[in-house]
């Protein structure tokens, strides 16, 4: 798959249908994985796709036409170009460029997506625990199989058991949209436990629900990392760092920090397509997806929405309806 990934990027770019192709590349440290940009045909090469691709490169596409828009805003109106961005989209990637497109962010002329099925990815987390926190010093990746050395010596891991608890529970891993798809579909995840967890969460006392909450937030050292990595926060100015009004206050205290988290989760309700970037980045381990799923829920149970699966939709809040699937919360005290 990887050698027509590899010659449909190169064809793309010399035939002129794009600017940029985003990808993967092999990253700086073993077993791991990083965004790149191609605009030379010859890099084409450096691409790759396998179970240690773990970003949600919508994230990219949107800025590389964001900043492009910004900078063709000092040229002449007759001397401004359009940007087509290729993206390597798995199913979760192009449930994010979907709801781009419902949210006007860009146009669909403006990407070309390169369809790739997926059957889930690394989490870094896992593997680190898999070793004991040890320095990964080389690995490799063959079949269901993931190779590590570490100063303790060689070990074999199963990847089914390493995979991102999102991916264990994916309905949809294969390209939603795409100009070109790559590769035969990938077999489906056990999409019927998706909120399982989250029902047994629901299904906790008030007392601890919040007594949950307020623990992970402890961790929070509002790095910014979920938000800077989410391919649904895409605002020039967030919350965050307004002054006027001030939402959110620059000191350590554990209020100011549930604040953030809460208006950023509610900022993701009817948005969030479960990519787990923002977990996989968190250096503090919060258990961000547990309130994000939720929400997911909410909104197929409420709205009978799910973020980014038809182009034609509009998000869940996006849309007045005369008459609601379930009516029932609205008259709720």
């Amino acid at each position: 798959m990887e050698s027509i990934l590899r010659k449909t990027a190169k064809e793309l770019l010399e035939g002129k249908k794009v600017d940029v192709v985003v990808g993967y590349t092999q990253g700086s440290v073993p077993l791991t994985m990083s965004p790149v940009f191609i605009t030379n045909p010859d890099d084409a090469e450096r691409l790759v796709f396998n179970a240690l691709c773990s970003q949600n490169l919508a994230k990219y596409v949107h800025d590389v036409i964001s900043q492009n828009r910004a900078a063709q805003k000092r040229l002449k109106p007759e001397e401004r170009k359009k940007k087509v961005v290729g993206v390597v989209a798995r199913g979760c990637t192009t449930r994010s460029l979907v709801l781009n497109l419902q949210e006007k962010q860009y146009t669909r002329d403006e990407i070309f997506i390169i369809g790739v099925p997926c059957a889930g990815y690394v989490d870094q987390k896992k593997l680190s625990a898999a070793v004991g926190g040890t320095e990964i010093l080389d690995g490799s990746l063959t079949g269901g199989k993931v190779t590590v050395k570490t100063p303790a010596g060689e070990k074999s891991l199963v990847l089914a058991e390493l995979l991102a608890d999102n991916c264990l529970v994916c309905a949809y891993n294969n390209p939603i949209i795409s100009d070109i798809t790559i590769g035969e579909p990938a077999k489906p995840m056990n999409s019927a436990n998706e909120f399982k967890k989250v029902e047994d969460f629901a299904a906790l006392p008030l007392e601890e629900r919040w007594s949950y909450f307020a623990k992970e937030m402890e961790k929070c050292i509002r790095c910014c990392a979920c938000r800077n990595i989410c391919p649904s926060c895409y605002c020039p100015e967030c919350f965050a760092e307004q002054s006027m009004p001030q939402w959110v206050g620059v000191g350590a205290d554990a209020t100011d920090t549930q604040v953030f988290q809460l208006m950023r989760l509610f900022h993701m309700a009817g948005r969030c397509v479960d990519c787990g970037s923002c977990v996989s980045v968190c250096p503090m381990g919060v258990d961000l997806r547990m309130f994000l799923k939720k929400l997911d829920k909410d909104a197929l149970d409420l709205f009978d929405a799910r973020t980014g699966i038809n182009e034609k939709d509009l998000p869940a809040f996006s849309v007045f309806k005369e008459r609601e699937k379930n009516e029932e919360f609205l008259f709720e005290p």
